[in-house]
């Protein structure tokens, strides 16, 4: 199994899939190895790129950071949910970045399509200074309720999500991971832990967003129950990679490749880690990477 995230590592900065990175894919498919996206994006977002790839019905997607895997065909193989009692506590830790604030409800169709209301936030104008373009992007799916809370008054949602410039979220971060309710991804969670905390950094767009999942959810909680679904050892799995919410599942997988694009930070972990470091997003890293493993698997 060969396991991707989609923004910054699969998709080129223009948004696309590369021809390159299309063919790469198709071998491993043709060698009998199930491709599977591992993105921070809710399932219907990322199919919208995803279709292009004519990937097999069956083969999954994990979404949402890790809360929802579905098949591309949209079957759902396992869901999360934020409990509204926690989710509700959070919007009133958290009130000071509520206008940097989106919730993510799941409400997917057999067509792998979602509707108005997937997305909830409270006012649009820090979210659009922000994540403009991810804010047009989604606009038919954005529902605007006043106060927030009052989007949790009958469903759960799968995910919440805080983004702003580094400096504000580096303080929301702060706030929230001071809690003993709130565990951030890679810390040791407490009995009353109830929410994981993500992070993903773009240094060069002064933008940081930060997932609040359910706790223990991550994308590689989601590929090890995946993997056991599918009666695939971890060991076997190739995992690659962009930015901080994917170290889980690098570290999960037997192989891990770091993007050349990723935070200096993270790259300097990567080092550290003897992780391989495929060239940028841009210049087809992901299809360097599993053409080199290919090869590997064909002349051990």
């Amino acid at each position: 199994m060969i396991a991707l995230d989609l923004d910054g590592t699969l998709l080129h900065s223009g948004g696309y899939v590369s021809p390159r990175n299309r063919a790469a894919i198709a071998l491993a498919h043709a060698a009998g190895i199930e491709v599977v996206v591992a993105t921070g994006r809710r399932h219907s977002f990322a199919l919208q790129v995803l279709r292009e790839l004519n990937l097999p019905p069956a083969h999954a997607l994990i979404s949402s950071n890790g809360t929802v895997i579905r098949t591309i065909g949209s079957d759902l193989l396992h869901r999360s949910h934020l409990p509204i009692e926690t989710a509700r506590w959070l919007v009133a830790h958290a009130d000071e970045f509520r206008s940097t604030l989106v919730l993510t409800f799941d409400t997917v169709g057999p067509d792998g399509h979602d509707s108005r209301g997937a997305l909830v936030c409270e006012s649009y104008d820090d979210l659009n200074a922000s994540i403009g373009r991810w804010m047009t992007s989604n606009r038919d799916y954005l529902a605007q309720v006043t106060p927030i809370e009052d989007a949790l008054n009958a469903a759960e949602p799968i995910q919440m999500m805080l983004c702003g410039t580094i400096t504000r979220m580096d303080a929301a971060e702060a706030l929230l991971a001071a809690h003993p309710r709130i565990a951030t991804v890679g810390a040791p969670e407490l009995p009353e832990t109830e929410i994981t905390l993500h992070r993903t950094a773009y240094p060069e767009r002064d933008l940081t967003i930060l997932d609040i999942l359910p706790a223990g959810c991550s994308k590689a909680s989601a590929l090890s129950r995946l993997a056991e679904l599918r009666g695939i050892e971890l060991s076997e799995v190739l995992a690659i990679g962009d930015n901080w919410n994917d170290v889980p599942m690098l570290e999960a997988a037997g192989s891990a490749v770091l993007m050349a694009n990723a935070p200096a930070d993270l790259l300097a972990v990567a080092r550290a880690r003897n992780w391989r470091i495929a060239p940028p997003h841009d210049d087809d890293g992901v299809a360097v990477a599993i053409e080199e493993a290919l090869a590997v698997g064909a002349h051990p």
